[in-house]
């Protein structure tokens, strides 16, 4: 049987308005201050949750009542907005 005929690929470049420009290049890494911060909003938010509903709503602030739980998303919703800083 003859052997097919073996085809180079083209090499891909991307389209001149895909490529990064340098303004995109120059930027920096984030502080190591914003993963940290977000990974203890997290574990703040989490405890406060979790500490809430297995004290019977005595716990952390029991005149706040159900606004506990507010707290606790709160927590965890401003580690998603420090997080969406993170490079």
């Amino acid at each position: 049987m003859p052997k097919s005929r073996v085809r180079k690929k083209k090499v891909y470049t991307t389209p001149a308005d895909m490529r990064p420009t340098a303004a995109e290049s120059t930027k920096q890494p984030s502080p190591t201050w914003v993963p940290i911060l977000a990974v203890v909003l997290i574990v703040v938010g989490i405890a406060w949750l979790v500490t809430f509903y297995l004290s019977r709503q005595q716990f952390p602030v029991a005149s706040w009542g159900y606004w506990n739980i507010g707290v606790g998303f709160g927590a965890l919703v401003a580690s998603l907005l420090v997080l969406s800083r993170w490079r």
